[in-house]
């Protein structure tokens, strides 16, 4: 082939490839303009971290129940907003109570963000600083949540991070499990309001699911606990805890299959070792030490009480699910630990409370507080199921 030819077929060639490569040129500065604005709304100075508890009870079968609770005592300080409604969820019934979400802000430099959190079949009830949209704006009393046509919402829009700021976060009296969660080294932050600026550590938000819950928990026969994960991601954790007056004890998986089965608990521990081993579990999901910290001392009163329950740390696919989050500009780090607390109607308790009931000790009573409506509940449909001539016999 002579060079006369060559250059001919040369120069074929680069004409059939110009449009081709000059397109593939032109995406790519396209993709590349795109990564450019994507990565303005990326804030790679900011980290966000949260933590909250996800309440259920278990039913007969090991799957959540759906309840309200007999009575909702007022354990937020004043200044938390919310519904009007007086005594708004003690009339929504439903499967998770979903409680003190904090979250916290880490920033080197003044930044300012926006905020929004979806709950799957659910709705906000409480929260704090004040929020520029909470939906639905006022829910109907005594509903069952598992009928809302719109999941809940709520958005705090211009959240001023200031790791400067130097100021007095507002407090109303001296003992409120509230206060516990500000003992982190997390930025202050200010929202202005039409009432004033408020200041707070932390975002703050409560509220009431139907969501299913991603395990369940059945008593076996010879009273161990099947545990069964539901949503297919793994569990990270397990205790099975209980406390009999003074006596309390707890049984520890740090790696559990899909299908788990506990051993009862010895009643030979203590809160103080538990709290320990949980903060150091929390620390492990990605928790800063005085997170964990914040958190066990936020819940310690509640997760410690009377009773039996499986303490279990949640699937992060699963809050992210149930709880979606959006945060503008998009921190670098998001981390999400959500502890799990799912009540155990055992037979010692069903005993104990219907004893309670029959001499009106209302000490006993009150230790079950909020629970007592699942617990007889689960105890009518036991003695449904047992034979006449049984029970007349005990």
């Amino acid at each position: 082939m002579n060079l006369r030819i060559k250059k001919s077929l040369l120069g074929t060639a680069l004409r059939f490839w110009r449009q081709p490569l000059l397109a593939l040129g032109l995406l790519a500065l396209c993709l590349a303009g795109g990564l450019r604005a994507v990565g303005q709304n990326v804030s790679s100075d900011l980290t966000v971290h949260e933590w909250g508890t996800f309440t259920a009870v278990a039913g007969k079968d090991g799957h959540a129940v759906e309840w309200r609770p007999v009575s909702e005592p007022t354990d937020l300080p004043g200044f938390v907003e919310h519904f009007s409604t007086a005594n708004l969820k003690i009339g929504l019934r439903g499967t998770i109570r979903m409680e003190t979400p904090v979250m916290y802000f880490y920033s080197p430099s003044d930044a300012s963000v926006s905020v929004s959190v979806a709950f799957s079949k659910g709705v906000i009830t409480e929260w704090y600083p004040h929020a520029a949209s909470v939906q639905p704006a006022d829910p109907l009393r005594y509903v069952n949540l598992s009928q809302l046509q719109t999941d809940g919402s709520i958005t705090w829009n211009d959240v001023a991070v200031s790791p400067n700021m130097t100021g007095e976060f507002p407090r109303e009296g001296t003992a409120n499990r509230y206060y516990a969660a500000r003992g982190t080294s997390s930025a202050p932050l200010r929202v202005n309001t039409t009432a004033g600026e408020q200041q707070e550590k932390f975002l703050f938000y409560r509220g009431v699911s139907a969501a299913p819950l991603p395990l369940a928990a059945e008593q076996t026969s010879d009273g161990k606990l099947a545990v069964k994960s539901l949503s297919g991601a793994e569990i990270p954790a397990l205790i099975l805890f209980e406390r009999r007056g003074e006596r309390v004890g707890y049984r520890l998986e740090r790696a559990p299959t899909d299908e788990t089965v506990l051993d009862p608990p010895e009643l030979t521990s203590s809160v103080d070792a538990l709290s320990s081993s949980l903060e150091g579990i929390l620390v492990n999901q990605g928790l800063y030490p005085d997170e964990a910290q914040a958190m066990v001392n936020t819940w310690r009163d509640s997760w410690f009480e009377e009773g039996s329950r499986l303490i279990y740390i949640v699937p992060r696919r699963f809050v992210d699910s149930v709880l979606p989050l959006t945060i503008n500009p998009a921190p670098a780090k998001i981390v999400r630990v959500f502890v799990g607390r799912l009540e155990i109607v055992t037979p010692a308790t069903v005993k104990t409370v219907e004893t309670a009931l029959a001499s009106h000790d209302e000490v006993t009573l009150n230790k079950y507080g909020r629970f007592l409506e699942p617990i007889l509940q689960i105890a009518r449909e036991e003695h449904a199921e047992t034979p006449r001539a049984l029970r007349t016999s005990r």
